[in-house]
Protein backbone atom coordinates (compact mmCIF):
# COMPACT_ATOMS: atom_id res chain seq x y z
CA UNK A 1 0.00 0.00 0.00
CA UNK A 2 1.36 3.42 -0.99
CA UNK A 3 1.28 5.51 2.19
CA UNK A 4 2.34 9.12 2.86
CA UNK A 5 1.97 10.82 6.21
CA UNK A 6 1.83 14.60 6.24
CA UNK A 7 2.87 16.98 9.01
CA UNK A 8 3.14 20.76 8.69
CA UNK A 9 2.96 24.07 10.50
CA UNK A 10 0.41 25.37 7.95
CA UNK A 11 -2.69 25.23 10.16
CA UNK A 12 -6.03 24.35 8.57
CA UNK A 13 -7.65 27.70 7.85
CA UNK A 14 -6.16 28.14 4.38
CA UNK A 15 -5.73 26.00 1.28
CA UNK A 16 -2.10 25.00 1.82
CA UNK A 17 -2.68 21.50 3.22
CA UNK A 18 -5.16 20.62 0.47
CA UNK A 19 -2.80 21.93 -2.22
CA UNK A 20 0.05 19.70 -1.03
CA UNK A 21 -2.24 16.67 -0.87
CA UNK A 22 -3.42 17.41 -4.41
CA UNK A 23 0.19 17.45 -5.61
CA UNK A 24 0.83 14.07 -3.96
CA UNK A 25 -2.27 12.54 -5.53
CA UNK A 26 -1.43 14.04 -8.91
CA UNK A 27 1.62 11.80 -8.97
CA UNK A 28 -0.34 8.73 -7.85
CA UNK A 29 -4.11 8.90 -7.15
CA UNK A 30 -4.01 5.62 -5.19
CA UNK A 31 -1.75 6.94 -2.43
CA UNK A 32 -3.23 6.89 1.06
CA UNK A 33 -2.45 10.18 2.84
CA UNK A 34 -2.56 10.25 6.65
CA UNK A 35 -2.43 13.59 8.49
CA UNK A 36 -0.19 13.58 11.56
CA UNK A 37 -0.71 17.23 12.51
CA UNK A 38 -0.97 20.63 10.87
CA UNK A 39 -1.05 22.50 14.17
CA UNK A 40 2.68 22.38 14.84
CA UNK A 41 3.71 25.77 16.20
CA UNK A 42 5.22 27.78 13.30
CA UNK A 43 8.87 26.84 12.78
CA UNK A 44 8.93 24.94 16.11
CA UNK A 45 11.39 22.12 15.44
CA UNK A 46 11.15 20.88 19.02
CA UNK A 47 7.38 20.53 18.83
CA UNK A 48 7.58 18.82 15.44
CA UNK A 49 10.27 16.36 16.54
CA UNK A 50 8.31 15.39 19.66
CA UNK A 51 5.20 14.62 17.61
CA UNK A 52 7.00 12.80 14.81
CA UNK A 53 9.28 10.60 16.92
CA UNK A 54 6.32 9.39 18.96
CA UNK A 55 4.29 8.21 15.98
CA UNK A 56 6.35 7.37 12.89
CA UNK A 57 7.23 3.85 14.07
CA UNK A 58 3.52 3.03 14.37
CA UNK A 59 3.27 3.14 10.58
CA UNK A 60 4.38 0.24 8.37
CA UNK A 61 8.00 0.05 7.16
CA UNK A 62 8.66 1.99 3.95
CA UNK A 63 6.04 4.60 4.83
CA UNK A 64 6.90 8.08 3.56
CA UNK A 65 6.69 10.99 5.99
CA UNK A 66 6.38 14.46 4.44
CA UNK A 67 7.45 17.08 6.99
CA UNK A 68 6.70 20.64 5.89
CA UNK A 69 8.05 22.47 8.93
CA UNK A 70 10.00 25.74 9.01
CA UNK A 71 10.01 26.17 5.23
CA UNK A 72 9.83 29.94 5.54
CA UNK A 73 12.86 30.23 7.79
CA UNK A 74 15.18 33.19 7.35
CA UNK A 75 17.96 30.63 6.96
CA UNK A 76 16.90 28.48 4.00
CA UNK A 77 17.56 24.76 4.41
CA UNK A 78 18.51 22.21 1.80
CA UNK A 79 15.57 19.98 0.85
CA UNK A 80 16.33 16.33 1.46
CA UNK A 81 14.92 12.83 1.43
CA UNK A 82 16.35 10.31 3.87
CA UNK A 83 15.87 6.67 4.78
CA UNK A 84 15.89 6.07 8.51
CA UNK A 85 14.79 2.98 10.45
CA UNK A 86 13.21 1.58 7.26
CA UNK A 87 11.08 4.71 6.83
CA UNK A 88 11.44 7.57 4.35
CA UNK A 89 11.36 11.23 5.37
CA UNK A 90 11.07 14.24 3.08
CA UNK A 91 11.53 17.85 4.18
CA UNK A 92 14.00 20.66 4.83
CA UNK A 93 17.35 19.79 6.41
CA UNK A 94 16.52 21.87 9.48
CA UNK A 95 17.77 19.46 12.13
CA UNK A 96 14.33 17.95 12.71
CA UNK A 97 15.33 14.50 11.48
CA UNK A 98 18.30 14.35 13.85
CA UNK A 99 15.94 14.61 16.84
CA UNK A 100 13.61 11.72 16.05
CA UNK A 101 16.06 8.82 16.26
CA UNK A 102 19.47 7.95 17.64
CA UNK A 103 20.24 5.96 14.50
CA UNK A 104 21.98 7.40 11.44
CA UNK A 105 20.13 7.57 8.12
CA UNK A 106 21.12 4.87 5.64
CA UNK A 107 20.50 7.27 2.73
CA UNK A 108 20.54 11.07 2.49
CA UNK A 109 19.60 12.69 -0.83
CA UNK A 110 19.59 16.34 -1.92
CA UNK A 111 16.32 16.41 -3.87
CA UNK A 112 16.54 19.88 -5.42
CA UNK A 113 20.02 20.12 -6.88
CA UNK A 114 20.03 18.24 -10.22
CA UNK A 115 17.22 20.30 -11.75
CA UNK A 116 16.62 23.06 -9.19
CA UNK A 117 13.10 24.40 -8.88
CA UNK A 118 12.58 27.91 -7.57
CA UNK A 119 9.31 28.07 -5.71
CA UNK A 120 7.51 30.05 -3.03
CA UNK A 121 5.56 26.88 -2.16
CA UNK A 122 8.24 24.21 -1.85
CA UNK A 123 5.98 21.77 -0.01
CA UNK A 124 3.70 21.57 -3.03
CA UNK A 125 6.20 21.93 -5.87
CA UNK A 126 9.17 19.91 -4.55
CA UNK A 127 8.40 17.91 -1.41
CA UNK A 128 5.02 16.53 -2.51
CA UNK A 129 6.25 15.07 -5.86
CA UNK A 130 9.23 13.54 -4.05
CA UNK A 131 7.00 11.92 -1.42
CA UNK A 132 4.64 10.69 -4.12
CA UNK A 133 7.52 9.15 -6.06
CA UNK A 134 8.94 7.36 -3.02
CA UNK A 135 5.53 6.02 -2.02
CA UNK A 136 5.06 4.74 -5.58
CA UNK A 137 8.28 2.73 -5.41
CA UNK A 138 10.85 5.08 -6.93
CA UNK A 139 14.39 4.44 -5.73
CA UNK A 140 15.54 7.19 -3.37
CA UNK A 141 18.97 7.26 -5.05
CA UNK A 142 17.34 8.33 -8.34
CA UNK A 143 16.13 11.56 -6.78
CA UNK A 144 19.41 13.41 -6.47
CA UNK A 145 23.00 13.24 -5.31
CA UNK A 146 23.84 11.51 -2.05
CA UNK A 147 24.92 13.58 0.96
CA UNK A 148 27.11 12.50 3.86
CA UNK A 149 25.34 14.20 6.74
CA UNK A 150 22.14 15.83 7.89
CA UNK A 151 22.02 18.89 10.11
CA UNK A 152 22.39 17.86 13.75
CA UNK A 153 20.53 19.44 16.66
CA UNK A 154 20.88 18.34 20.26
CA UNK A 155 17.95 17.89 22.61
CA UNK A 156 17.98 18.23 26.37
CA UNK A 157 19.83 15.28 27.89
CA UNK A 158 18.92 13.43 31.05
CA UNK A 159 21.33 13.47 33.96
CA UNK A 160 21.22 10.07 35.59
CA UNK A 161 23.04 8.85 38.71
CA UNK A 162 22.26 6.23 41.34
CA UNK A 163 20.76 8.94 43.52
CA UNK A 164 19.00 11.17 41.01
CA UNK A 165 17.36 11.47 37.61
CA UNK A 166 17.29 15.10 36.50
CA UNK A 167 15.22 16.06 33.47
CA UNK A 168 13.17 18.85 31.94
CA UNK A 169 9.71 19.50 30.55
CA UNK A 170 10.03 19.04 26.80
CA UNK A 171 6.39 19.51 25.79
CA UNK A 172 3.25 21.16 27.10
CA UNK A 173 0.43 19.48 25.21
CA UNK A 174 -2.94 20.91 24.21
CA UNK A 175 -4.44 19.88 27.56
CA UNK A 176 -1.71 21.58 29.56
CA UNK A 177 -0.09 18.27 30.51
CA UNK A 178 3.65 18.51 31.22
CA UNK A 179 5.69 15.88 29.38
CA UNK A 180 9.29 15.38 30.45
CA UNK A 181 12.33 13.69 28.93
CA UNK A 182 12.51 11.26 31.87
CA UNK A 183 11.89 7.81 30.41
CA UNK A 184 10.50 4.76 32.17
CA UNK A 185 13.40 2.48 31.25
CA UNK A 186 15.88 4.75 33.07
CA UNK A 187 13.59 5.00 36.09
CA UNK A 188 13.15 1.22 36.22
CA UNK A 189 16.92 0.68 35.98
CA UNK A 190 17.79 3.05 38.84
CA UNK A 191 14.92 1.70 40.94
CA UNK A 192 16.25 -1.83 40.48
CA UNK A 193 19.83 -0.78 41.28
CA UNK A 194 18.59 0.84 44.50
CA UNK A 195 16.67 -2.23 45.55
CA UNK A 196 13.26 -0.57 45.16
CA UNK A 197 14.03 2.01 47.85
CA UNK A 198 11.67 5.02 48.16
CA UNK A 199 11.94 7.95 45.76
CA UNK A 200 10.58 11.47 45.50
CA UNK A 201 9.51 13.32 42.33
CA UNK A 202 9.99 17.11 42.54
CA UNK A 203 8.62 19.75 40.15
CA UNK A 204 8.02 23.40 40.92
CA UNK A 205 6.77 23.60 44.50
CA UNK A 206 5.29 20.11 44.43
CA UNK A 207 6.65 16.73 45.54
CA UNK A 208 5.25 13.22 45.43
CA UNK A 209 6.43 9.74 46.31
CA UNK A 210 4.00 7.99 43.99
CA UNK A 211 3.91 7.21 40.27
CA UNK A 212 0.28 6.82 39.24
CA UNK A 213 -0.97 4.27 36.75
CA UNK A 214 -3.83 6.46 35.44
CA UNK A 215 -5.02 10.03 35.98
CA UNK A 216 -8.26 8.66 37.46
CA UNK A 217 -6.36 7.62 40.57
CA UNK A 218 -6.55 11.22 41.83
CA UNK A 219 -9.51 13.46 42.51
CA UNK A 220 -10.56 16.27 40.16
CA UNK A 221 -8.20 19.21 40.57
CA UNK A 222 -5.36 17.10 42.00
CA UNK A 223 -2.09 16.47 40.19
CA UNK A 224 -0.88 13.09 39.02
CA UNK A 225 2.49 11.77 37.83
CA UNK A 226 2.62 8.82 35.45
CA UNK A 227 4.55 7.31 32.58
CA UNK A 228 2.51 7.89 29.42
CA UNK A 229 1.99 5.49 26.53
CA UNK A 230 5.27 6.66 24.95
CA UNK A 231 7.22 5.95 28.14
CA UNK A 232 7.79 9.58 29.17
CA UNK A 233 7.12 10.88 32.68
CA UNK A 234 4.05 13.11 32.48
CA UNK A 235 2.59 15.50 35.04
CA UNK A 236 -1.02 16.54 34.80
CA UNK A 237 -4.05 17.65 36.75
CA UNK A 238 -7.24 15.64 36.60
CA UNK A 239 -9.73 17.85 34.74
CA UNK A 240 -7.34 20.80 34.86
CA UNK A 241 -4.44 22.49 33.08
CA UNK A 242 -1.20 21.54 34.84
CA UNK A 243 0.94 24.15 33.12
CA UNK A 244 -1.32 26.98 34.22
CA UNK A 245 -2.18 25.71 37.70
CA UNK A 246 1.34 24.59 38.62
CA UNK A 247 3.05 27.53 36.92
CA UNK A 248 5.40 25.27 34.93
CA UNK A 249 6.40 25.76 31.31
CA UNK A 250 8.73 24.33 28.69
CA UNK A 251 12.23 23.49 29.98
CA UNK A 252 11.29 23.64 33.68
CA UNK A 253 13.29 21.10 35.73
CA UNK A 254 11.82 17.85 37.05
CA UNK A 255 13.84 15.64 39.40
CA UNK A 256 13.49 12.16 40.87
CA UNK A 257 15.60 11.65 44.01
CA UNK A 258 16.24 8.14 45.31
CA UNK A 259 17.00 7.09 48.86
CA UNK A 260 20.17 4.99 48.92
Amino acid sequence: MALVTFMSDFGTEDHYVAAVKAAILKGNPSINIVDISHDIYPSDIGHASYVLKNVFRDFPPNSVHLCAIDLNSREPSKLIAIKLEEHYFVGPDSGLFSLISQQRPTAIIDINSLKPIESTFEAKDILAPTASGLASGKNIHEMGPAQNEIKILYSRQLKVTKREISGNIIRVDVYGNLITNIIKSEFDTITRINGNQPFEVSFGREKTRKINKTYNEVESGEFYVLFNSSGFLQIGINKGNASELLGLVLDAPVTINFET
